[in-house]
């Protein structure tokens, strides 16, 4: 069931914009009603990473007039493999100002605003409440919810999309939709996973053109919304697996004893990110001097085989968390476990086990091997 269009038609369209979306015009469903719907829209798109570049160009080529960029980040060259927006010379910069600048290249007729800063509960309604559309491209949980719950504040619809290794997923949320349709990314996820249970683009890895791919389904979603044309996901979830080059859709359903949303929390501490606890582990440098002291321990790395292939601490030994509770047997006793991960995120969600495994004093590496390499090992290939 199609929707009513987000957004009233702009004036005339100019012959350079007749010319340029010529292609667009000439569609049924579209036409130049649809594409000075377009120019009208204001849309923010919340990340300029592996979702953000395919999103971002596609709408600046469809000529959507207004695009928002919220990203306080800079291109890395690990960036390159998946986020298009972005080139060699861009290494460095800020991810928005380099993506305003390939939408220039792209498009000029589009208008770009830069929201270089972190979204936060104290800014995000009121960013939101200058756009028709959210189009959200992160990667972790904590600003997923405070996306979605601005968004149901502000009374924006958002599209949504998400990429793990070889899976992606997509859906529209809207609590304000109308004829009873509403329904938010909490109706699907009421809450979030447990710390480390779901790694993100950087601890588990994504195939590069699964952005395109999903990304392009999310950019599509946008301009449905824009025009009220098709069948929008509202109320659906898109999975896509690109190994089985196939895709299904789930209903979702607006679960009737969700309590309300009314205000922004601190979502750093709702999905269990804040704080590392009493016990965030060993800094680098502690380890550095254990190791030099001859300390009785033994490094774990619980990392994937395919992450210990790209390098791992002397004298570490494999035992990956998916399998921490059969790989400790082997351990040598007498001996304390420093487990480390990419970053201590995982390394940290498995501590517990270890511990309960019969290594009481088991700890491990603040801010993985990334950290280890930043400070005394720079030739330490990290990714």
């Amino acid at each position: 069931m199609s929707l009513p269009p987000l957004v009233e038609p702009a004036g005339e369209l100019t012959a350079q914009e007749i010319a340029r979306y010529r292609r667009h015009l000439i569609l049924p469903d579209l036409g130049t009603t649809g594409q000075k719907r377009l120019k009208n829209a204001r849309v923010l798109v919340i990340g300029a990473g592996g979702l953000g570049s395919p999103v971002l160009l596609y709408l600046a080529a469809a000529g959507v007039g207004t695009l928002g960029i919220v990203d306080f980040d800079v291109v890395e060259e690990s960036n390159l493999q998946r986020q298009i927006i972005h080139g060699i010379s861009d290494i460095g910069r800020s991810k928005a100002a380099s993506a305003r600048d390939s939408i220039a290249e792209l498009n000029p007729l589009v208008a770009v605003v830069l929201h270089e800063t972190r979204l936060t509960p104290g800014n995000a309604v009121d960013v939101f409440g200058r756009y028709d559309l959210i189009v959200d491209g992160t990667d972790n949980f904590a600003t997923r919810y405070l996306v979605n719950d601005a968004a149901v504040l502000a009374g924006k619809p958002y599209v949504w999309g998400s990429v793990h290794r070889f899976e992606g997923q997509v859906s529209v949320f809207w609590e304000d939709a109308p004829d009873g349709r509403g329904l938010n990314y909490r109706d699907l996820y009421p809450e979030p996973p447990a710390p480390g249970l779901v790694p993100s683009c950087a601890e588990g890895g994504v195939l590069g053109v699964l952005c395109a791919a999903i990304g392009s389904v999310m950019a599509t979603e946008a301009v449905k919304l824009i025009a009220g044309i098709g069948e929008p996901l509202l109320g659906r979830l898109l999975i896509y697996d690109a190994l089985a080059l196939s895709h299904q859709t789930i209903d979702i359903r607006k679960d009737p004893a969700a309590p309300p949303i009314t205000g922004l929390v601190d979502y750093e501490a709702f999905c269990g990110t804040a704080d590392p606890g009493p016990d965030p582990g060993v800094t680098p440098s502690e380890l550095r001097d254990l190791l030099a002291a001859g300390a009785p321990i033994t490094l774990i790395d619980v990392r994937e085989p395919a992450e210990w292939e790209i390098g791992h601490l002397e004298g570490a030994v494999l035992v990956p968390a998916s399998a921490i509770d059969s790989g400790l047997a082997g351990l040598p006793p007498g001996r304390t476990p420093v487990l480390y991960c990419r970053t201590g995120v995982r390394s940290a969600s498995v501590l517990a086990a270890v511990r309960a495994a019969g290594f009481p004093d088991a700890t491990h590496l603040q801010g993985g091997i990334v950290a280890w390499a930043r400070q005394f090992d720079s030739g330490l290939a990290i990714y």
